[in-house]
C-alpha cells in the first residue's frame, strides 16, 4: 500500500459535468481509512472548488495548488508558497493590457483579471467564486501566480512568447474545452517540486507516491514519483510519462488509480 496519492483536478476527479462521482469520492475515502494521505495536486487556485475538494479529500493536510506555486496546508492556513519574481510580473502585465489578453494573477486566496469579458466570467464559473471582477494590482499579498486564459486557437502564439525567469505550464479542463489555461510560475517550480515537498512533509518516500494526472502540467510530478498513472483521457505527454493507465474520467478512471495504490 503506497503512502501518498497526488490527485490531479480536471480531467482526473472533475469530468466533462464539472462534478466528482460518487464512487470517486469512496474510494477516496477508503483510501483515506486505511492510513494512505491524499493531496490534491491542481492547477487550481486554493479557493472556491478546489479548496472544498481538498478539504474533503484530508481536511488536516497538505494539498498542491496553482501548479505548485500554492502549497497550503487547508487545517491550519499554512503556507509553503513561491512569489512570483516582481519584474517578469510587471512585464505580463503590461503585454496582457497591450495585447487585450485575459491574464489572471493570483495570491493564495484571492485573484484579480486584466480583462473583465466571457473568458474571465465562465473561468469564475468553473472555479465555483462570484464574478466580481479586480485589478490584479489592488492584490494585497504575495502574488504567486499569473494565468494566461485564452482560445485554444491562440495558444501556441501565448507559449511562443518569452518568459524569462518564469515557467509554463499549459493545462485543459473538460468544462471549458475550447479554452487553454497557461499557467505562469516562478522558474523551476511545477507539479513536481510540490509534490516533492508534500511528501518531505509527511515522511513519505517518493517512491513510495502516485502521481494521477492526465495533461502536460501534471508531467514533472509523474516524474517524480515512483507510480505516475495516467487517465484514460490523458493526453500524448501524460501517457507517455506513465508508468500505469485506468479509465476516461467520466467512467470513474481515479477509482481505479487509488484501488490499485492499495494492492502495491
Amino acid at each position: 500500500m503506497l503512502g501518498l496519492i497526488c490527485v490531479d483536478v480536471d480531467g482526473t476527479l472533475v469530468g466533462t459535468g464539472n462534478v466528482v462521482r460518487e464512487d470517486v469520492w469512496a474510494a477516496l475515502a477508503d483510501a483515506r481509512s486505511r492510513g494512505v494521505r491524499i493531496a490534491l495536486c491542481s492547477g487550481r487556485p486554493a479557493f472556491g472548488n478546489a479548496l472544498a475538494y481538498a478539504r474533503r479529500l484530508d481536511p488536516g493536510g497538505w494539498h498542491i495548488f496553482q501548479n505548485g506555486a500554492s502549497i497550503v496546508n487547508v487545517g491550519r492556513g499554512a503556507s509553503l508558497s513561491e512569489p512570483l519574481p516582481v519584474e517578469p510580473l510587471e512585464e505580463l502585465l503590461t503585454r496582457a493590457h497591450a495585447t487585450g489578453r485575459l491574464l489572471e494573477v493570483y495570491t493564495d486566496n484571492e485573484y484579480g483579471v486584466t480583462c473583465p469579458g466571457d473568458l474571465a466570467r465562465r473561468h469564475a464559473e468553473l472555479l465555483g467564486v462570484p464574478f466580481v471582477p479586480r485589478d490584479p494590482e489592488t492584490l494585497i499579498g504575495t502574488r504567486v501566480r499569473a494565468q494566461w486564459v485564452v482560445p485554444l486557437a491562440e495558444s501556441a502564439a501565448v507559449q511562443a512568447e518569452p518568459h524569462p525567469g518564469l515557467d509554463l505550464h499549459p493545462a485543459g479542463s473538460p468544462v471549458m474545452p475550447d479554452t487553454m489555461f497557461i499557467s505562469v510560475t516562478r522558474a523551476g517550480i511545477g507539479k513536481g517540486s510540490a509534490v516533492a515537498r508534500v511528501a518531505a512533509e509527511y515522511g513519505v518516500p517518493l517512491e513510495r507516491t502516485m502521481m494521477v494526472g492526465d495533461g502536460h502540467n501534471d508531467v514533472t510530478a509523474m516524474r517524480e514519483v515512483g507510480h505516475p498513472v495516467a487517465m484514460g483521457n490523458a493526453d500524448a505527454e501524460a501517457r507517455a510519462a506513465a508508468r500505469y493507465h485506468v479509465g476516461h474520467v467520466d467512467d470513474g478512471g481515479l477509482a481505479d488509480a487509488v484501488r490499485l495504490a492499495l494492492t502495491l
